[in-house]
């Protein structure tokens, strides 16, 4: 019998986090569910089984501390504590509600990830390592308003075959893009998937969003294809602007 992908509840209050930590959990592979008040995220659980939960010990209404009084009152779910304080007593109090891990807002995304593989290997048996689905489409080349995108031959071609020049570092950010139309991706996404770690990772994919944006944009059929999502990221749209 094969292991069930994991199921992660959320319960926080803020809503930019909340979506940030959706996106990112469920594009490496898990199953995310999400509630912004405590009455929402028992509902959740009341409909669902869930192998972890990320609760907010801050929210107004009934806090993530009722939340995992409640939870570990009917199962050994793993539960993450996440405040935006990091205050000894709140930290005490989820220990002894049994509580798998703490983490400080405001927290890198990647250390979040972290926390909760550990604890799902922890917790073993019947939970699947989530697998990160490839790219889609999956082909050597993408249609960019007139222009094509080969991957095979890393090269952006026009209409009438002349090539679009790209350095490597844009090359590799488009194709990350293009290959995932219609999703958001934020800029530390984007430099995990470019392998990009460095502390300027960000700003740099700033600012070879628009040396791309300018090239791709000689093209009038592709105005629009690469948007930025406010205060979320940037997305690759194959229609452009409608």
């Amino acid at each position: 019998m094969e292991a069930a992908i994991p199921t992660i509840a959320i319960a926080e209050d803020e809503d930019d986090l909340r979506e940030a930590v959706v996106e990112y959990l469920t594009d490496r592979g898990f199953n995310v569910l999400h509630a912004g008040n405590g009455v929402a995220f028992r509902a959740l659980i009341e409909a669902e089984t869930v192998d972890l939960a990320i609760l907010d010990i801050q929210m107004p209404g009934e806090d993530g501390l009722s939340l995992a009084r409640w939870l570990r009152g009917r199962s050994r779910v793993g539960i993450i504590f996440a405040t935006a304080a990091d205050q000894p007593v709140d930290r005490i109090i989820g220990l002894e509600l049994g509580a798998d891990d703490y983490i400080t807002k405001p927290y890198e995304l990647r250390e979040l990830l972290a926390r909760v593989r550990s604890i799902l290997r922890r917790m073993g048996d019947g939970i699947a390592e989530p697998v990160v689905a490839p790219p889609t489409p999956n082909r050597a080349t993408h249609a960019i308003g007139a222009l094509t995108l080969d991957t095979s031959a890393r090269r952006l071609l026009r209409a009438d075959g002349s090539i679009v020049k790209l350095t490597q570092g844009e090359f590799d950010l488009l194709t990350v893009l293009v290959q995932r139309p219609g999703r958001t991706l934020a800029r530390d996404q984007l430099a995990e998937l470019l392998h990009e770690t460095g502390g300027e990772g960000g700003r740099a994919i700033d600012i070879r969003i628009v040396r791309i944006r300018k090239k791709l944009e000689e093209d009038p059929a592709c105005h629009g294809c690469l948007r930025t999502v406010r205060g979320q990221g940037y997305m690759f749209v194959s229609g452009g602007r409608t």
